[in-house]
């Protein structure tokens, strides 16, 4: 009899896990299906890039059917709408239902974003979401009025930073005369909390030689973007709305926030044929969303989930405590950080270009796009 694995979301750990599945197969009567809301996956490490006009969208996309059908997956689009965890099912946005033995959440996060009265907010989260309004609103800009552009990012995050410099990037190539007034506005206090000091020091300095003004401590970013030709909203991760919705999650536990709760297998804690790993997950201990964790999940989720189907033993995803952050600045160079240290220069672009592109290079890639 042939058990179903249900693969919900096409992130980077569960692209990876199809990767290792191929070393390490599966048993012979599991069929694997990934569900996802589009047929590309956006590698977010190479985003800011794009956004930069840097990369063409192609290079910074897994063609999911093309590697599930490499995989020996099945690939159907669709979008989750509402879990029946007890039941084994998931219904999707077309009202679709899907029966699955074991399944793993890698869906992401997304963003809740003011609307305006004039001009556009583009929530950088989801991505998929980002690259139909961007080349969109990059496309007008060109027919604008000749009058300075207001450019806003709101979040003082690592998205946020790289987004603001890779659109001022993008915007000044396509206008070079055109007069652009850039800020940053974020409540924290500082600009990347969390990062080395002297990677902070770097960032404000590449938001200066960007001519970007930098609004900390902001309690009102609603009112902060009023009257702005263009808003990147990059504020922090939220859970999915089904997510959020007791009834539509079926009784799976979730955290404060939403996200799924999980043990540090990357099961739930409430269902144990269930997994989640990436931004739409919630560790005990608390993880920042960042891609770095997710790719390091990828090697104990492709090993757990062909555990619980053999009934073998699971191994623990255990957190690294340090890891390297590589920071586009939008003018072919980056801010390297790693725990205390940090340095910023044209030499840590080609580093962060040489491992994006070797990331991306395991995976097939569109052959052609359409924006």
């Amino acid at each position: 009899m042939t058990r179903h694995l249900l693969l919900a979301g096409g992130g980077h750990t569960h692209a990876l896990a199809l990767l290792a599945w191929a070393r390490q197969p599966l048993p012979a009567d599991v069929q694997v299906t990934l569900v996802s809301p589009e047929p590309l996956a956006v590698y977010s490490g190479m985003v800011p890039g794009w956004l930069a006009g840097v990369y063409r969208f192609e290079q910074a996309a897994i063609d999911l059917p093309r590697l599930c059908n490499l995989r020996g997956a099945r690939w159907l689009r669709g979008e989750v709408a509402a879990l029946r965890p007890d039941a084994k099912e998931m219904r999707l946005v077309n009202g679709e239902i899907v029966s699955y033995d074991v399944l793993s959440l890698n869906v992401g996060s997304t963003l809740t974003a003011p609307a305006l009265s004039s001009g556009a907010i583009l929530p950088v989260r989801p991505l998929s979401r980002l690259r139909a309004t961007w080349p969109l609103w990059r496309s007008r800009f060109a027919s604008m009025p000749n009058r300075p552009l207001r450019v806003t990012t709101v979040g003082g995050g690592a998205a946020g930073f790289e987004a603001l410099l890779g659109a001022l990037a993008a915007l000044r190539a396509d206008a070079p005369e055109r007069v652009i007034e850039a800020q940053l506005v974020t409540r924290s206090p500082t600009l990347l909390p969390g990062i080395a000091a002297g990677a902070r020091r770097a960032a404000s300095r590449a938001l200066a030689r960007a001519g970007a003004t930098l609004v900390t401590g902001c309690r009102d970013a609603a009112a902060a973007v009023r009257d702005r030709d263009l808003v990147l909203w990059a504020t922090g991760a939220e859970a999915h709305p089904w997510q959020r919705d007791a009834a539509r999650r079926g009784g799976l536990a979730v955290d404060g926030s939403g996200f799924v709760s999980i043990t540090d297998t990357l099961q739930s804690t409430s269902h144990p044929s269930v997994f989640a790993c990436g931004d739409c997950a919630g560790c005990s201990g608390g993880l920042p969303k960042a891609g770095v964790f997710a790719v390091r999940q990828a090697p104990v989720l492709a090993h757990n989930l062909s555990a619980v189907l053999r009934n073998d033993p699971l191994q623990p995803y255990e957190p690294q405590r340090q890891f390297l952050v590589l920071l586009a600045t939008g003018d072919g160079r980056a801010i390297a950080a790693r725990g205390p240290f940090a340095a910023q220069g044209a030499w840590a672009w080609r580093w962060k270009d040489r491992i994006d592109r070797r990331f991306m290079s395991q995976f097939p890639q569109p052959e052609t796009v359409t924006s």
